[in-house]
């Protein structure tokens, strides 16, 4: 018999595979020739809707008056090659419902209504797929659906990794969001449980209006009986949903155009069926149509970016004292003062254990006889399968490895790839504040959960198949992201500074990164005209409220030509906000941060291909008066966790729109370069020196004369070096 010797295609069962060749196939734009079709088009906006009815539209579903007599039951989860990791973040989540109860919040409304409401909109704002309330012998029960955002197309590597995993994922997204909520309402003083009893769970996803039971099994009529479930028990009364009426038919019988087109902005059927037409290994954004270049578009002399220290950081800088006693003060507080926020740092405290392991040996066999392009897609698939929004891949910098840890102590770079996963902060919510009141730090703090959940998952499923792997999230990591961001081909810098911007979902997103000595098929950057744009466009800088935002050109700051923004004054804001919990007013008002309408994506793709509509249509966004914030979105209660106790904030809440006859500030950006961080193994307050700062302007070169210097075999400047430890 003559051995197979062909790259399989996308149904070409792993286990068929010969072993390792030393070839490897060339490079392919397309390997599954779906081509880019399917990417996800929204045809309607949502700006009508609230966050509160959800992404279906559950609202004209026919409902009965009395819960009919449930005799299905819900899966068990099977095992998997997954269950390992799976089972870790799990037990991670597992004591937080058990946390002290705050005393109850006197500004939480107290009308049922209104609370299930905020209840549900916050698990949408989660990602739930669906939420009802019912009532329990004990109180209420808010019960959370989860679906799968991405699959495994059958016979992939990422198949083989993944395979009978779907069911336990569901449950583990489902628990993920519940246990938030629960930690959210013991914070808002009402007591809280989850209920993971799959009887219990039946019973109360049919008495919510979640569920409904055909042909003897459970499903939800818009995403089937694929789903994740668990309930939030609490004290505090609800308004109750009625049970769904399974003999009114299918879910398009009933809510008909508006499930198919999505009209009035509900997730449509025809959205989710052309998504589901993409190659798993891509994301539902039509990235593979972008432009890929050898190197980002802003200047970048990787000989001379100066590593730096985790000391160096400007929040670590308030921590330490060198911003002043006010920021220091504010430092442990500035996220945990709003009780949303607050309840996730629980979470990424037990899950920052799990970012690093020791791998199996040996090696899995089908992976490591895998070619190398087809193990970067199985490790994207498996990010998207996951929760990731965009998944890209390159090789590390050794600039891009931070010099030393918190304790001063040297790190090495020991890991040759990056993989760098993208989540999107999401447009609802982020439409419905000014940027930087008291959902802000919620929105980060969302990203950063769920980032550091899937970087998590993602590095010890690696470590399982025999490969060193480590996960960098917020919480802790050893990589800056932003030189990542760039290489991998996720975005480009922007104005907005020490931001790089994606031509899909804007700056609206929070970035994870998991390294590993997986050898991997690397992406390349992206130009999609970016600069010019942000050239013309100064609207992040117009509307930042503490003026930190550049208004001039670019310069070259520690090897990089970027719009340096002024880093202390921006984290003394985001630090002290009395009015709100941290800042993002760049990433609303951008015009890049949109909904993902045809006429959004035709003017992205103008302003790609036509540099002269570039100046128009950022300035069409301020006729249009984008940026605005939308009241139907507002679905938060602004609430400040003061002496313990969730309140009505003392000082009130940010409530901006657009500064549209707002002229260049005459405070200038302070600059401060390599030269002036603090040693690595600084213990005590190094204060900064603003002054001099705000003069290190003069030492800074243009991008053009950074060049002719070294054209000129000239050394980098002296303001590039750290200080030694």
């Amino acid at each position: 018999m003559v051995p197979f010797l062909a790259i399989p295609g996308p149904g070409t069962p792993y286990a068929l595979l010969p072993p390792k060749s030393s070839a490897q196939p060339g490079p392919a734009t397309d390997r599954s020739g779906h081509g880019g079709r399917g990417c996800e088009v929204k045809l309607f906006s949502g700006s009508r809707r609230p966050v509160a009815l959800g992404p279906y539209p559950a609202e004209r579903l026919k409902r009965l008056d009395d819960s009919p007599y449930i005799t299905a039951e819900l899966p068990v989860p099977a095992p998997s090659t997954f269950d390992g990791p799976l089972q870790a973040v799990e037990s991670a989540y597992a004591p937080f419902p058990d946390e002290p109860i705050a005393p109850r919040s006197p500004a939480l409304t107290a009308d049922p209504g209104a609370r299930a409401a905020l209840l549900k909109s916050a698990a949408f704002f989660y990602d739930a797929a669906a939420v009802g309330c019912c009532a329990t012998a004990n109180g209420h029960a808010l019960v959370v659906l989860s679906e799968n955002p991405g699959t495994c197309a059958t016979g992939t590597l990422a198949a083989h990794w993944t395979l009978g995993a779907e069911q336990r994922l569901l449950n583990l997204r489902a628990r993920e969001i519940a246990t938030v909520l629960a930690t959210y309402l013991r914070k808002l003083g009402y007591a809280s449980n989850l209920i993971t009893d799959r009887h219990q769970l039946a019973d109360l996803g049919v008495r919510s209006g979640v569920l409904l039971q055909r042909a003897n099994r459970l499903e939800n009529p818009f995403i089937g009986t694929s789903f994740g479930i668990v309930a939030i028990t609490a004290e505090l009364e609800l308004a109750v949903d009625r049970p769904l009426d399974p003999n009114a038919g299918s879910a398009l019988a009933q809510a008909g155009w508006h499930w198919l087109l999505g009209i009035g902005g509900c997730r449509s059927l025809l959205e989710r069926w052309r998504s589901r037409q993409r190659p798993d290994h891509t994301s539902r954004y039509p990235m593979e149509r972008l432009r890929r270049v050898t190197q980002p578009t802003t200047v970048i002399h990787a000989d001379e970016v100066p590593r730096v220290a985790m000391r160096a950081n400007f929040f670590t800088r308030a921590g330490h004292g060198d911003l002043g006693p006010k920021a220091r003060g504010q430092m442990p507080n500035f996220v945990d003062k709003e009780p949303l926020g607050a309840s996730t740092r629980a979470q990424q405290a037990a899950l920052l254990p799990l970012q690093e392991g020791t791998p199996s040996h040996p090696r899995d066999a089908i992976t490591e006889r895998a070619w190398r392009s087809d193990r970067s897609d199985a490790v994207k698939s498996l990010g998207y399968w996951l929760g990731a929004d965009l998944v890209g891949m390159c090789e590390v910098p050794s600039y891009a490895w931070y010099s030393h840890d918190d304790a001063g102590e040297p790190i090495r770079t020991r890991h040759r790839y990056a993989i760098v996963l993208l989540l999107d902060q999401g447009f609802d919510t982020m439409e419905g504040g000014s940027g930087d009141d008291w959902i802000s730090g919620s929105q980060s703090m969302r990203a950063y959960l769920r980032g550091m959940e899937i970087a998590v998952l993602l590095a010890a499923h690696l470590r399982k198949l025999g490969y060193p792997a480590k996960a960098h999230s917020n919480a802790y990591g050893e990589v800056l992201q932003l030189p990542l961001l760039l290489q991998a081909g996720l975005g480009e810098l922007s104005r907005i500074g020490e931001v790089v911007l994606n031509p899909f979902v804007g700056p609206r997103f929070k970035s994870a990164v998991v390294t590993t000595d997986m050898p991997l098929a690397v992406d390349q950057p992206i130009d999609f005209g970016l600069q010019d744009v942000c050239r013309k466009c100064r609207k992040c800088a117009r509307e930042c409220p503490c003026n930190a935002i550049s208004w001039d050109d670019p310069v070259m700051f520690n090897g990089y030509e970027m719009w340096k923004p002024d880093v202390e004054r921006c984290t003394r804001y985001r630090l002290t906000n009395a009015r709100g919990a941290a800042c993002g007013r760049c990433m609303k008002t951008c015009p890049f941060n949109h909904e993902g309408l045809p006429i959004q994506r035709l003017a992205l793709r103008a302003a790609i291909r036509l540099p002269a509509l570039r100046g128009p249509i950022a300035r069409l966004d301020d006729r249009l008066r984008r940026g605005r914030r939308n009241p139907v979105k507002k679905w938060w209660a602004d609430l400040e966790m003061i002496d313990g106790r969730a309140d009505t904030p003392p000082a009130g809440v940010n409530a901006r729109d657009l500064s549209l006859d707002k002229t260049k500030p005459t405070s200038p950006i302070a600059y401060y370069n390599a030269a002036d961080n603090p040693p690595a193994d600084a213990e005590s307050a190094v204060a900064v020196d603003r002054s001099a700062a705000l003069k290190a302007v003069q030492l800074l070169e243009t991008p053009a004369e950074a060049v002719a210097r070294r054209a000129r075999g000239e050394p980098p400047p002296a303001h590039y070096r750290a200080p030694d430890p």
